[in-house]
């Protein structure tokens, strides 16, 4: 979902990445990817990117072109939408799907990188997995990440992260990017606790704070 690059309202924020520092990151996690795969040797076993949309579909694309500048090697880049193997998500009619693209020839045999922007619970990550069966049998799956934010509900651990940050069950992580947000940063978000509490009134102030939750992943 795009926005106009603002946090959510009704928590404390700190930007926790600027603009150079995504750049940063990514670069470096595309020097990991290069290296753990061996793209640039004769030895190297065919790589895919796939993003899980949102957020991961337009890293993944990144990822791509920063290979391709290191090393001349074209990799290609799809999509992956995992929200019919959530089962916390499949009956929520509000949730859009998205497209699923995959590479011409498949994954059969290939080295499959997921994408995202955010690793949370892992639930994300399972649901990947699970439709990633129904497609192809790659002969190795790996994971990279913008950001770890900890609270892992399944055994997920990421080959690449960018950047691990330690946060609170209360607080939001929030990734923007360029090509959905009009800018690239991190965003911690704290919980206003004032509006987490009855007001002097006897208002629950709660329902007024708004959550950026299309950028919160997990």
């Amino acid at each position: 979902m795009k926005n106009d690059g603002s946090p959510a309202e009704g928590g404390e924020s700190t930007e926790l990445l600027t603009s150079a520092d995504v750049s940063r990151t990514i670069a470096r996690i595309a020097h990991q990817i290069i290296e753990k795969t061996a793209l640039d040797s004769d030895a190297s076993r065919p790589v895919i990117l796939l993003g899980i949309p949102s957020g991961g579909v337009p890293l993944a694309h990144r990822l791509a072109e920063l290979i391709q500048k290191f090393t001349t090697v074209t990799v290609p880049v799809g999509a992956l939408d995992v929200t019919l193997y959530r089962d916390d998500l499949r009956h929520k009619p509000h949730r859009a799907l998205q497209p699923t693209a995959i590479p011409r020839g498949g994954i059969d045999g290939a080295v499959v990188v997921l994408v995202d922007d955010v690793l949370f619970s892992g639930r994300t990550i399972r649901a990947a997995l699970d439709a990633l069966r129904d497609i192809g049998r790659a002969e190795e799956v790996q994971l990279a990440v913008l950001v770890d934010r900890g609270h892992r509900q399944l055994p997920i651990r990421a080959d690449y992260v960018g950047k691990n940050i330690p946060t609170s069950r209360s607080e939001d992580v929030v990734c923007l990017l360029e090509e959905l947000d009009n800018k690239d940063s991190v965003i911690l978000i704290r919980p206003d606790e004032s509006a987490e509490h009855t007001n002097s009134s006897g208002t629950d102030a709660s329902s007024s704070t708004t959550r950026a939750s299309e950028h919160v992943r997990d």
